[in-house]
């Protein structure tokens, strides 16, 4: 039976499940590909960089990942931190690697709530002295 490794990571109201298993490198996101989901070169580098901190090459697994909610960007983060969650569950031994590099800190910042009598959570109503 094979090793199936998985991590939940989450940023804002995004939330990512990944799913790690050895294989030949092909990402499925939400049932579609990695490429056709995360656009841009940035996005998919920075879901990437845990396997390169870690030194492993990007085709050793083959990865599930289910994401829910946010934005594209709070997506990318949270899919990250999925990714290193699982490869550490998977090896004990890279967690010294990711934490340094910041991979495995959940970032808690989340939208403040607007405020009854606020034009927003904190701006204000346009004063008017006459």
């Amino acid at each position: 039976m094979l090793q199936e490794k998985i991590g939940i990571g989450r940023r804002k109201t995004a939330g990512a499940a990944v799913r790690l298993r050895p294989g030949t490198g092909i990402i499925t996101v939400n049932g579609r590909k990695f490429e056709e989901y995360f656009p841009t070169e940035l996005q998919r580098n920075t879901i990437l960089s845990p396997l390169k901190t870690c030194g492993l090459p990007a085709g050793k697994y083959d990865m599930l990942v289910k994401v829910k909610g946010g934005g594209l960007e709070g997506q990318t983060i949270a899919t990250r931190l999925g990714i290193s969650r699982a490869l550490v569950g998977e090896d004990e031994t890279r967690k010294p690697d990711l934490k340094e590099v910041g991979y495995l800190t959940r970032d808690s910042r989340k939208r403040e709530r607007k405020k009854y009598g606020r034009a927003g959570a904190r701006k204000r109503f346009q004063f008017s002295k006459r």
